[in-house]
């Protein structure tokens, strides 16, 4: 489904899920975005900022990370400054992923997972995950720059099977 959200400066990309139970190991999820070039917006990113990252030029940054879910209200949050964006990229896409380093756990296996993005005071979008509950990873968002440089929004929620690693690599790849 595309949105007619066209001339996007800034947005906020903010995820909340449920702890795991007593005893398992911890539910982490993470916010990932990967930017792209004019001459290749497709493929390897030019550059990926999550946990402990941030872009080179402060545009795209992690203000809030979460290892376990645990507090009130939304436990990760991205904040894109896409005015601010060299000319250079023309297309960032935004996804999360669930750490898989204590065995498989899909978003079906996580409660009460959400993801909100906004632009100020503006939901540009909002989902829970149900659409992929068999997936370790999903693109929610795409932001692509047009000729005049304004910035356009679509959500796109795609599943993956991969962990944090492989989902990076293949996050931007063409849609099928």
């Amino acid at each position: 489904m595309s949105t007619p959200n066209k001339d996007i400066d800034k947005v906020e990309v903010r995820i909340k899920w449920d702890p795991s139970e007593t005893g398992e190991p911890a539910n982490d999820l993470d916010i990932i975005a990967a930017t792209y070039t004019a001459d290749a917006p497709f493929g390897s990113p030019a550059y990926l900022v999550h946990f402990d990252s941030r872009s080179p030029d402060g545009t795209i940054t992690l203000n809030r990370d979460s290892r376990t879910g645990q507090g009130f209200g939304f436990d990760e949050v991205m904040t894109l400054e896409l005015d601010r964006l060299s000319e250079t990229y023309s297309r960032v896409v935004v996804g999360v992923a669930i750490q898989q380093r204590d065995g498989r756990k899909t978003f079906g296996e996580v409660g009460n997972t959400a993801v909100e993005i906004l632009e100020g005071y503006t939901t540009l979008f909002e989902d829970d995950f149900s659409r992929v509950p068999a997936a370790t990873a999903a693109v929610v968002a795409e932001f692509t720059r047009d000729a005049a440089g304004a910035w356009g929004f679509r959500d796109a929620v795609r599943g993956f099977d991969a962990d944090p690693e492989a989902f990076a690599a293949a996050m931007g790849g063409r849609a099928g």
